[in-house]
């Protein structure tokens, strides 16, 4: 017998990236970045974003350790496309007038 896991605040779609039940917008992969970026625990992660509950907290870390690959792929996709995005973008009025300066 098989038996799977059940994340209970945890919503997946096949082809889309797991997010909370409760709030649809806040993807795990988002929470899992607080993690690795400020080194967070759950407590920390509630405490800064107070419309965190833990157990929903728990719940992404929990499937984030279980399917580690799947949300380092969204991780490292979604910073490729911002870094794109950045080298895409105009410079700024501020930067162009500092380089006009002489100053960067």
């Amino acid at each position: 017998m098989t038996s799977q896991i059940v994340y209970p605040h945890i919503a997946k779609k096949p082809d889309q990236p797991a997010h909370l039940h409760r709030l649809p917008r806040i993807r795990v992969a988002q929470i899992v970045m607080d993690y690795l970026a400020y080194g967070w625990s759950v407590e920390e992660m509630c405490r800064q974003h107070a419309y965190l509950h833990p157990a929903e907290a728990y719940a992404a870390m929990g499937y984030y350790f279980d399917h580690q690959d799947e949300i380092d792929d969204e991780i490292r996709k979604e910073w490729e496309q911002a870094q794109t995005s950045k080298l895409q973008a105009p410079p700024s009025p501020f930067s162009v007038r500092m380089q006009a300066r002489g100053l960067r």
